[in-house]
């Protein structure tokens, strides 16, 4: 009988923003792995384009650079045709780009775990749990799936501590099948930074934000008059849109606000063509302004299936139980049944206290600009050095 592989992922973000890293041509493993998520984020807001949407591209390649090692033909060509790896041996930089990210010097603003739930009894192949403990620090722990509910308490328990409490419960008792259930794969990225430039709570006021369905609603805006990365980009079809970074204490990760710079023209005209060679091409773009940046604070909190977006992007053997191989992970014929993460992202005043704005001094004193984000726009979640994007969304309603 055909197995079930049960894969789920799991993100977090809470709290806030960058800085440039200068990037080779060539994208690096966290670009490739972060460019695929950023076309399933696209798929998603396809269907979504006036809702909020959260998503880390970098959680959706660590799920599939997991199932990686356990696949064969078809099913491992379609994982690394989506990924953009090599077809040899790309384990080595994934285990330098995990090893990156979670050095100890971003240790209190991301954390990224990742666990292999496998049925006891079950027998995973030792080559695969050990390039996953390798390359992705990968715990691999033993559960009773005959007892659905218990073994999703557990999972949600591991899930809620890797997150620091931010996403109290991923998966639901009904998503595991009692009798089918073999594994399930999870990635936890939990993100809280502290803005470099704190906004003082002092600062917000109720404003106007204009929604994705042209309503007009009284938002909490929080304001600053500091110095932002600030530049205009445009797509290929010539649509001009606004890129801000706001950089996190640090510097070592930045966040990007992204909206069309004419009101009238919707954020769907942006998307499409927001990708890593975009990202690339904006660090030149970019130049220090002092500015009173209006910015709205916002929770989104989204859980998104992966399954149809991944398929969209050619991605879809591994769901299938005809077409599925997994051999390498397993002698039982599995295939993946779900694909699921849940992010969180909470944007607010919190930070360090303001750092000495040294460089406005350099700038004209004439009245500073306002830079006010006060309709649909995207953010991105960066880290600089590697190019990885650790979360993107796209915010309707604050």
């Amino acid at each position: 009988m055909m197995q079930r592989l049960s894969l789920l992922c799991v993100c977090a973000l809470v709290t806030l923003y960058g800085h440039k890293g200068a990037l080779s041509l060539a994208p690096t493993y966290g670009e490739r792995g972060s460019d695929l998520g950023m076309r399933v984020f696209q798929q998603v807001v396809r269907s979504k384009p006036l809702d909020n949407v959260v998503l880390s591209p970098h959680g959706v390649a660590s799920i599939l650079g997991m199932l990686l090692p356990g696949a064969h033909g078809e099913t491992r060509r379609q994982l690394l045709s989506a990924l953009r790896y090599k077809k040899n041996g790309p384990y080595r930089m994934l285990k330098k780009l995990h090893k990156t990210l979670t050095a100890k010097s971003n240790q209190d603003v991301v954390l990224i775990a990742n666990a292999m739930f496998s049925q006891v009894g079950f027998p995973v192949e030792a080559p695969f749990l050990s390039a996953n403990k390798a390359n992705f620090q990968c715990d691999s722990r033993g559960l009773d799936f005959s007892d659905p509910q218990g073994a999703a308490e557990q999972i949600n328990e591991w899930v809620s501590n890797k997150t620091k409490g931010h996403i109290p419960s991923l998966i639901r008792a009904d998503m595991l099948d009692s009798a089918l259930t073999r594994l399930v794969a999870v990635n936890a990225v939990y993100f809280k930074g502290l803005w470099k430039s704190r906004f003082q709570p002092e600062n917000t006021k109720m404003r106007p934000f204009t929604t994705g369905n042209g309503d007009v609603v009284k938002v909490p805006m929080m304001s600053q008059l500091s110095v932002f990365g600030i530049g205009i980009a445009s797509t290929p079809q010539g649509v001009k849109y606004k890129v801000i970074e706001l950089p996190y204490h640090g510097g070592a990760i930045s966040m990007l606000i992204v909206l069309p710079s004419e009101d009238d023209v919707p954020l769907s005209r942006i998307v499409p063509h927001i990708n890593t060679t975009a990202l690339q091409g904006w660090s030149k773009l970019l130049s220090m302004r002092k500015v009173r940046l209006l910015i709205p604070r916002f929770t989104a909190d989204v859980e998104v299936d992966l399954q149809a977006s991944l398929s969209a992007l050619g991605v879809s053997d591994m769901f299938s139980d005809s077409k599925a191989d997994f051999r390498h992970l397993s002698a039982e014929p599995i295939h993946v049944s779900k694909a699921l993460q849940k992010a969180k992202v909470v944007v607010n005043e919190d930070g360090t206290k303001a750092a000495a704005a040294t460089t406005a001094i350099l700038l004209a004193r004439s009245s500073p600009p306002w830079v006010t984000v006060d309709r649909p726009f995207l953010f991105l979640i960066r880290h600089n050095p590697t190019g990885t994007v650790l979360f993107m969304g796209q915010i309707n309603q604050p």
